[in-house]
């Protein structure tokens, strides 16, 4: 797990430097399995990432922070060609704000708002948890979670995922690693284009750790949807 969690360090806090300007505006002069590419790279890159443990917040708890995130795209050309020939980066970053609420029988509700920086690729998200498991210092904690995304400011692509997943997670003094794995529904249109809409799945899993450093929490997550891998870390304001 070492290895994997310092990369998605590494490849986080380089998105800066890593973002080029590249408009999704050609999508309409990609081919039918070409949009089927472009929509497996997007969706795996904005479909919804928890970047927390599966425990429940409690009916008091919040959750308020900021992610940043890479996904190595498996089809770079083709965004290129979508983005009429601008400059892709290997690993395509997002940035997002987050929030969870929990809610009484280990349920928790969060959302996120989250960009591609020099896109016009937006996104909003929320999710639904519940740790049926609620875990204590010997018992993990287990949770299933339903999230979803829409896509947004990019008038050629119309997109939604839906999302379901379960996990586990068991803390250890100031750690929590946590994995899961799960399944993401894309449903992907081009408006104004001859494109035929792509309605697909793509797998799904994850792992990670969050470092409480009360009252603040740092958790670094990578995560496998589809053919495309994330990294990412997020910094949060937790009680």
């Amino acid at each position: 797990m070492r290895p994997v969690l310092r990369r998605a360090a590494v490849m986080a806090f380089a998105i800066a430097g890593s973002a080029h300007a590249a408009d999704f505006n050609a999508i309409g002069l990609l081919t039918q399995a070409e949009f089927r590419a472009f929509s497996e790279d997007v969706a795996s890159a904005v479909s919804y990432k928890g970047m927390i443990p599966s425990e429940g917040l409690g009916i008091t708890g919040f959750d308020l922070g900021v992610s940043a995130s890479a996904t190595e795209v498996a089809h770079r050309e083709v965004l290129r060609k979508a983005a009429g020939g601008a400059t892709v980066p290997k690993a395509v970053p997002v940035v997002a704000v987050r929030a969870v609420k929990g809610l009484p029988f280990d349920i928790d509700i969060g959302a996120v708002q989250m960009s591609l920086p020099d896109t016009n690729v937006r996104a909003t998200g929320g999710e639904l948890r519940w740790a049926f498991v609620g875990g204590n210092t010997v018992v993990p904690a287990v949770a299933l979670r339903i999230s979803g995304t829409s896509l947004s400011g990019v008038p050629q692509l119309k997109m939604r995922t839906l999302s379901g997943d379960i996990s586990i997670s068991k803390g250890f003094a100031f750690l929590t690693p946590y994995a899961g794995v799960g399944t993401v529904e894309v449903k992907s249109s081009a408006p104004g284009t001859t494109l035929r809409e792509e309605n697909f799945r793509q797998s799904k899993a994850f792992v990670g750790v969050n470092i409480a450093l009360v009252p603040l929490a740092l958790v670094i997550e990578a995560d496998r949807t589809g053919d495309a891998t994330s990294y990412g870390v997020k910094l949060a304001i937790r009680w």
